[in-house]
């Protein structure tokens, strides 16, 4: 078979150089480019393959029903993001929401940010309108800027990306180092702009239930440490190659690949060796980020997006949607995970709330029945598939469709013997109004309010919670079955 041979091909961090590329951009100066990726190859990784092995080892039990992702964060993130209050709202509201997840699941949540690093967006056309003038697309800050005369592709960006990440990934790691997590304390967690009186009581509910757990177990002296830190992963979509390539590295892999969060020292420090070829102690770690993952519109199997992720070593996404064939699924499938190994792929499944009921069955029961089954982690997101324009043409989201594409997900999975390990949602802890609905009931008059996305909408805090309290209230409810 086709993908059978590509498996067998020999691979190193630039072989995808000799397939063709989609949404690839071309930079004006070739000679600056090499010059910042060469820089890019002297730079330390970002993240460290003991936490990669940590990720992985957190998602083989999603993908075997023992555990729940949670995934979220911006659709584009921009530099001006990283800032203390932008990255805190974020980590505060995956927290939140995990609460409420492991209230309702009674399973132990994964915490992965779309942050430190989520630069670059994929774009239907290369040039768009503004203001009644043509100008090239925005393509996320890694490679252009938001304003107009930021819109030339520089190669400069691929340095200010990576030290972007850098800082966003420090303060994330002393964030939760400091006590941002602390169980013992989930109603400091502040419910920011949500004023809805059932929402709050409910979450406050739940937040007090906890503490009486905790007071407990500090009574029998139940092991406290462990209550005061999360482990929170970072991801974004591996789309532009030429930052990629330079931070995968041939590392050693940690003789003890246990669990422990970002930013706690490892029991065993890889070291960092050449890009050559090794043996069986070293694999390639894409060292920009934990989990990256493959987009609807680059998952072509004999291109250079699949070559390039089936080397590495990462936990890896794609991105399922209307247009994937079902035999490339399962191409795709034994392409990047030749061994089965539970857990290694995620299926990030968008389809929309309109199309989720004719396409996900056959997409379960063609993996469930081949020998991936019980490997795959299934994962739903229900924001892509369900972007509009209003009719003044701002882009928005219904907070109903995302609600139902949701539901309907969770029902399916159920009925085909199947396990929705996790959701993918493109939210922000701010007061933003970019989607439609939710108990809000916000409506295209309030979009204007606090729209600040350069990219979709995000749903904003209370409406991230309500889908939180969908499916723990969902899991809640099959545990009393």
């Amino acid at each position: 078979m086709a993908h059978q041979d590509a498996a067998a091909q020999p691979w190193d961090p630039s072989s995808w150089r000799s397939k063709p590329i989609k949404q690839s951009p071309t930079y004006p100066d070739p000679s600056k480019l090499q010059k910042a990726t060469a820089e890019l190859s002297r730079m330390p990784p970002l993240v460290h393959p003991h936490e990669i092995n940590a990720l992985k080892a957190h998602l083989r039990e999603v993908a075997l029903g023992n555990a729940f992702l949670l995934q979220g964060g911006d659709c584009a993130e921009l530099f001006d993001y990283c800032e203390q209050g932008a990255i805190e709202s974020k980590i505060k509201l995956l927290l939140q929401m995990s609460l409420v997840l492991i209230w309702g699941t009674n399973k132990r949540v994964v915490r992965i940010g779309r942050m430190a690093g989520q630069y670059a967006k994929p774009r239907s056309s290369p040039t768009e309108m503004v203001n009644g003038q043509e100008l090239p697309s925005f393509r996320g800050d890694i490679l252009n800027g938001y304003h107009v005369d930021e819109r030339e592709i520089d190669p400069g960006r691929l340095l200010k990306a990576y030290h972007h990440s850098a800082a966003t990934l420090n303060y994330i790691r002393t964030a939760l180092a400091s006590g941002i997590a602390d169980l013992h304390r989930p109603l400091d967690w502040g419910l920011g702009h949500v004023r809805d009186p059932a929402l709050k009581e409910k979450y406050s509910k739940i937040a007090s239930s906890i503490q009486q757990t905790l007071r407990f177990l500090q009574v029998i002296n139940a092991r406290p440490g462990e209550l005061e830190t999360v482990e929170l992963y970072t991801s974004h979509e591996g789309l532009l190659l030429e930052y990629e390539q330079p931070l995968t590295r041939l590392l050693e892999k940690p003789t003890h690949p246990g669990v422990s969060r970002p930013g706690t020292p490892p029991s065993s420090s890889p070291t960092i060796k050449p890009l050559q070829a090794g043996g069986e102690s070293k694999e390639y770690y894409d060292t920009s980020a934990h989990f990256v993952w493959i987009g609807d519109r680059t998952r072509q199997l004999d291109h250079a997006h699949v070559e390039f992720f089936r080397g590495i070593a990462n936990p890896i996404g794609i991105k399922v949607g209307p247009s994937t064939p079902t035999e490339d699924i399962l191409a795709l499938l034994r392409a990047l995970n030749p061994s089965c190994e539970p857990g290694k792929i995620t299926l990030i499944t968008r389809y929309g709330a309109g199309k989720v009921a004719e396409l996900l069955p056959k997409h379960i029961r063609a993996v469930e029945d081949s020998e991936h089954r019980r490997c795959v982690v299934w994962q739903c997101d229900p924001m892509h598939g369900n972007t509009l324009s209003t009719p003044t043409g701002i882009k928005t989201r219904r907070f109903n469709d995302i609600y139902s594409e949701l539901e309907q997900s969770l029902r399916i999975h159920k009925e085909e013997g199947s396990y929705l390990g996790g959701v993918h949602l493109e939210l922000t802890g701010d007061a933003v109004t970019e989607c439609l609905g939710g108990s809000e009931g916000l409506d295209e008059d309030d979009l204007s309010t606090n729209y600040t996305s350069f990219c979709d909408p995000r749903l904003n805090e209370k409406q991230a919670l309500e889908l939180a309290f969908l499916v723990a209230d969902h899991y809640s409810r099959e545990h009393k079955k």
